[in-house]
């Protein structure tokens, strides 16, 4: 068996302490301060594990602009605002929409704040943003008081969960533990959780993603008092359900989550119910979700990707239109039904374009 760092040292903490549960091997797996995945790696583009929508076109992150400046205007223009983006990759989409908001809006300056723990990426994105100043943040308790637009593009997936197997006996909570042959394997706790209680038959696998949930209420609670909204894109459902949508990509395909632990990405479908819930209970508005294709053809998709291809080589036509067609198709691994999109306005907010 060949073993990653990072696998020797979750087994030796099995062996000490016993099965560890999911949200503690997702945060090892991704933020261990030496072998975390996120902390050592691009994983990005061809060479990568995986590309999300900003790396795909242009397009995605220009929208993602004029929807900001929309907002903008539509909240009562706020000033000094921030622009503030969570787990934003390469800097991609920061630089797409702020090249945007100049142009929409050349009076307004966006101060841009970036909330990202790999030093990796931080390199990438002093690159990519590089005339711009952003300030870096680990986690969004830090950011500065003020209107905040946040987007957060593919940051809610990689956010620990738990799990619970529905048995004859209760919810059990699934762990990760150790196989005779020294291997990490799932399991499940001999005694029921007290306190979880949902009704399902047995079998089924429950999540439940408390960080994600306490990220947006702590987003929501600030756009409540301090204005802004929230922008948040990511694949997973619109309604609660239950099944097992935990998983690992390598080398763009998906690949056993327990194999190489720190050498993959982690990640599970977003319960956009459970986040819409969490922000109307700290008494803010939530718009959507709605399908990824709805949110981008509402907002010009369409149009901007002919204007692009009508000035275009045929070549580069070509794959201006294949992108638009991977942002927005339902199928064939397009991602316009899979993604939903979800805003966040304080109470009583207008509508905001796209939903």
């Amino acid at each position: 068996m060949s073993e990653t760092p990072l696998h020797a040292e979750i087994a030796a903490i099995i062996r000490e302490t016993g099965p560890i549960g999911i949200d503690r091997y997702m945060a090892l797996c991704l933020a261990h301060p030496v072998h975390g995945y996120y902390r050592t790696r691009d994983p990005l583009g061809r060479g990568g594990d995986f590309t999300t929508a900003p790396e795909i076109s242009q397009m995605f992150g220009e929208l993602i602009g004029v929807w900001i400046a929309a907002a903008w205007d539509a909240l009562g223009r706020p000033p000094r605002p921030l622009l503030v983006e969570l787990g934003p990759g390469r800097g991609t989409l920061t630089a797409d929409a702020i090249r945007v908001l100049r142009r929409l809006l050349p009076e307004t300056v966006f101060a841009v704040h970036l909330v990202e723990t790999s030093p990796v990426l931080r390199e990438r994105q002093a690159a990519t943003l590089a005339g711009l100043a952003p300030a870096w943040h680990e986690t969004v308790a830090t950011l500065p008081e003020g209107p905040a637009f946040v987007v957060a593009n593919e940051f809610f997936d990689c956010l620990p969960v738990r799990q619970f197997e529905r048995t004859p006996r209760g919810w059990c909570e699934r762990l990760v533990g150790l196989g005779d042959d020294g291997a990490l394997a799932f399991g499940l706790a001999p005694e029921p959780e007290r306190n979880f209680s949902l009704d399902g038959p047995v079998g089924v696998l429950a999540s439940v993603a408390e960080p994600a949930a306490q990220t947006m209420r702590w987003l929501a609670k600030r756009v409540v008092v301090q204005g802004g909204c929230v922008l948040a894109i990511d694949y997973g459902h619109a309604r609660p359900g239950f099944g097992d949508s935990f998983q690992a990509l390598s080398g763009h395909a998906f690949a056993d989550p327990l194999a190489r632990p720190g050498e993959a990405d982690l990640t599970v479908h977003v319960d956009f119910d459970a986040l819409a819930r969490a922000a109307e209970a700290e008494g803010a508005t939530c718009l959507g979700p709605i399908e990824q294709r709805d949110f981008l053809h509402a907002l010009g998709l369409r149009e901007r990707a002919e204007r692009l291809a009508a000035s275009a080589s045929p070549e580069q036509a070509a794959a201006v239109r294949t992108a638009a067609a991977r942002l927005t198709e339902p199928e064939r691994g397009g991602m316009g039904s899979l993604f939903k999109v979800l805003a966040v306005a304080p109470p009583g907010a207008p509508p905001l374009p796209g939903f």
